[in-house]
């Protein structure tokens, strides 16, 4: 993909599913240690923009009902800069883990969109976006990391 204009960000959601019933479970360890060191990484790494604040556990974000659902939502100058992070860092540990700590959701999980240089997303909007992308599949309104649509390209939902 092309560069980003600088008018516009990328925002990512990724939501999972713990296994465990609760954090605090000794299957949960390998994973919730090292959630400050990767957090620190994303927050260091070249593009990162902004992260949605965590929970009180400082681990992640539970705006749901179930309280095993974690939610991430955070902006990145670009795709490249979001795929270095996830692929090319020691963020892709948690990659290959993910089957020991998380349920497979069945359904889309991960969302990104374009939004202005100057705006925060919220749980909400995330939250339609994900929405959106299960309803529809990749659109410029949400797309997929395998299906990106260029910055500035905004479709109405539909």
């Amino acid at each position: 993909m092309s560069a980003v204009p600088t008018d516009f960000h990328l925002a990512q959601v990724n939501i999972a599913r713990i296994k465990a019933p609760s954090f605090e479970d000794p299957a949960m360890l390998g994973f919730v240690s090292r959630v400050p060191e990767i957090n620190a990484l994303a927050d260091a790494s070249e593009g990162f923009i902004w992260r949605l604040p965590q929970g009180e556990d400082d681990v992640y974000l539970r705006p749901y009902d179930d309280p095993r659902l974690l939610f991430n939502l955070s902006v990145w100058e670009s795709i490249e800069h979001l795929q270095a992070f996830v692929y090319r860092s020691t963020h892709v540990d948690f990659l290959r883990q993910r089957e020991q700590w998380f349920e497979a959701l069945g359904q889309a999980h991960l969302a990104l969109w374009w939004i202005p240089a100057d705006h925060h997303p919220g749980v909400d909007e995330a939250n339609d976006r994900l929405s959106h992308l299960r309803r529809h599949g990749p659109t410029a309104y949400a797309f997929t990391p395998g299906r990106p649509f260029p910055a500035g390209l905004h479709a109405p939902m539909i």
